[in-house]
């Protein structure tokens, strides 16, 4: 069995940046920034709340969730 790597280091900023990219050109979230303070400002809608994220883990697991949702109710649908 693989260890799994800390949450900390386990998803690089980079890749946090290019899940945030897709995500919003993709539409699936309206606006995503990084902030000077390393959090990571979410809006899913142009009209919704911005909610803050602690970091780029967080983003990489935002956009597994949303990749989960899209793939389970696809599954069900055919």
């Amino acid at each position: 069995m693989i260890p799994r790597p800390t949450r900390s280091s386990a998803h690089t900023t980079i890749e946090a940046c290019a899940w945030a990219d897709v995500l919003v050109r993709r539409r699936l979230l309206h606006a995503v920034l990084l902030a000077p303070s390393s959090q990571w400002l979410v809006q899913p809608e142009a009209d919704g709340p911005v909610h803050v994220l602690a970091g780029p883990a967080d983003i990489v697991e935002l956009a597994a969730a949303i990749q989960h949702r899209i793939r389970s109710t696809r599954a069900r649908t055919r």
